[in-house]
């Protein structure tokens, strides 16, 4: 008989026989555990995918609803929805839809007696939300300007030099930049900038342009100078509005406010003013008949001796 193999020479020799393990295999390739370290290692970037939902309420004028869908063609990462009733629990409904839909912002126009449109501008579920009276709508239809862009190209946003002088006015500039900003790699919008959409201050009101970036091209070349860039100029492709804010809300729909505009005044309000003054108007001619009915009794006619005379 041999001898008998010592038990560490066997262990030895079934190290040696066992084959090196296989990475595990997913369904996008082999696992490694190297590639996991990496990843774990790796910093997490930022990556924007801010959504907006646009709607409005029922009973809005036609004039409105084409405003609204000029910004829907201007912003490539919104999504539409059906009419929403403006009622009190508006709030909650709005940001059940914004969950539903997964997106991050909300526009809501909401017209009231047909005549005056609201715009509510709300960073859901927690807020800020912003209300504002929109003033002076022109849509893209009723210009007819000469400017033209890509639709779903990525804008430049330019804001005046007042947004930077007030906190208010601080917490506005940044929801713009927010929800009208398009998300970079988005796969909607386009890769590059073509229009610029200014939000410039005065008399205490927002007002809102958008124009094309209009380069001049040489012959069939596609590519421009660095001369040339002092050359391009800008052509207002619409739509036009006023936005005059009236409260800042802390939460989404609604909640403590953080800022009420003192110098604005309600439509309604000035509505009746007018009225009033037509009312004064003829109040005054009733008050000058009493007085010219007062004046003739005051002071009768003489009677005319000849007036007589010749029916006989």
């Amino acid at each position: 008989m041999g001898k008998k193999r010592k038990h560490t020479e066997t262990e030895a020799a079934a190290i040696e026989e066992t084959a090196i393990e296989r990475p595990k295999r997913t369904l996008l390739g082999f696992k490694d555990g190297s590639t996991e370290e990496n990843k774990e290692t790796s910093v997490v970037t930022f990556r924007n995918k801010e959504k907006v939902l646009v709607t409005c309420s029922r009973r809005i004028s036609y004039r409105y609803r084409h405003l609204m869908l000029n910004l829907v063609s201007l912003l490539p990462h919104c999504k539409k929805d059906n009419k929403v009733e403006s009622k009190d629990a508006k709030g909650a409904t709005l940001n059940e839809l914004v969950e539903l839909k997964s997106c991050s912002s909300c526009l809501f126009f909401e017209c009231r007696k047909g005549k005056d449109l609201y715009l509510w501008m709300a960073k859901c579920p927690n807020g800020p939300s912003v209300k504002f009276l929109v003033n002076a709508v022109h849509t893209m239809e009723e210009l007819k300007l000469t400017g033209n862009h890509l639709k779903g190209s990525r804008p430049i946003l330019t804001f005046s030099s007042n947004f930077d002088k007030q906190p208010h006015w601080k917490l506005l500039k940044e929801m713009f930049i927010q929800i009208f900003g398009t998300p970079k790699d988005h796969r909607k919008s386009k890769p590059f900038y073509d229009h610029v959409i200014v939000f410039s201050i005065l008399d205490d009101h927002v007002w809102f342009r958008n124009y094309q970036i209009s380069c001049p091209h040489n012959g069939g070349t596609q590519k421009i100078d660095r001369g040339d860039l002092e050359k391009m100029t800008l052509v207002e492709v619409g739509p036009r509005f006023c936005l005059n804010p009236i409260k800042i809300f802390g939460g989404s729909f609604g909640g403590p406010t953080l800022y009420e505009n003192p110098f604005y005044v309600a439509p309604n309000q000035i509505r009746s003013l007018e009225k009033k003054q037509k009312a004064g108007k003829y109040a005054k001619k009733v008050k000058a008949k009493t007085r010219r009915k007062i004046h003739q009794l005051s002071n009768p006619m003489e009677v005319d001796e000849f007036a007589d005379m010749w029916k006989e």
